[in-house]
């Protein structure tokens, strides 16, 4: 199931000419939702070898620019282990702190002591350097196809909830489905922090139960700012729909 975000906006429709609807869209967001951290440590990782690094001569014809320092490989190897690992995986609870702060403090405490190069000499070979085209490059596609999901593609289908009513609707292809949101339950869940607080930057689950003759549970994970949206959305299932 897609990952997801809510946006609030007000409908461009009035009431008897005078007050606009309240409305609430939800769009269902991928993960990769939660890699930005990989494409701007990238961009940071870019600048640092153009200020610190120098060209290294491949043949008589090609240069390239490197960092002489192999920690900055190594770091921006953990940055993306370490966002694969928790946007695939769930982490419970304190398990998901006690990982989260473990792992970021011997990655800070072993950088600060300058040891990744100690480290990387005891095996030569696997000596980690990236040149500043491939930061660049692998940056600037991933921001680009992060940019596509989050303003495009994920925005092909969306949840459009009004006082009394919630629709799910398509952007290509029509057809809508409709809920009655008049009593509609709000639960926030999140319980993953490295996700939830860190990617998520205050993230967490949210499931809406409906009422009335269907009732029916629609689960959102990893809604943006989740305890915002919970409270937007209990304040506007609150008020009475217009007839």
């Amino acid at each position: 199931m897609a990952d997801t975000s809510v946006e609030i906006v007000d409908s461009p429709e009035e009431v008897s000419g005078a007050n606009r609807i309240p409305e609430l869209r939800l769009y269902s967001h991928t993960t990769l939702l939660y890699w930005w951290p990989v494409w701007v440590a990238g961009y940071v990782m870019a600048l640092l070898t153009w200020l610190r690094g120098g060209t290294i001569e491949l043949d008589q014809v090609r240069q390239e620019w490197f960092h002489p320092d192999a920690a900055l490989g190594v770091t921006y190897v953990l940055i993306l282990l370490l966002v694969i690992t928790f946007t695939s995986f769930r982490f419970r609870g304190i398990y998901s702190l006690a990982l989260a702060l473990g792992f970021s403090t011997l990655v800070l405490l072993v950088a600060w002591l300058g040891w990744w190069d100690e480290i990387a000499d005891v095996i030569p070979q696997l000596s980690v350097h990236m040149n500043m085209g491939f930061y660049l490059v692998f940056s600037t596609a991933l921001m680009v196809l992060w940019l596509l999901a989050f303003f495009a593609f994920d925005r092909m289908t969306y949840y459009r909830i009004r006082p009394g009513q919630m629709t799910e609707e398509r952007v290509i292809g029509g057809g809508e489905r409709t809920y009655d949101a008049r009593g509609m339950l709000v639960e926030q869940r999140g319980d993953d922090f490295f996700r939830h607080a860190i990617l998520g930057l205050g993230s967490g689950d949210l499931k809406l139960t409906t009422s009335g003759a269907t009732r029916e549970e629609i689960f959102i994970p990893n809604a943006t700012s989740a305890n915002r949206k919970v409270k937007a959305i209990q304040r506007l299932v609150a008020v009475e729909p217009t007839v």
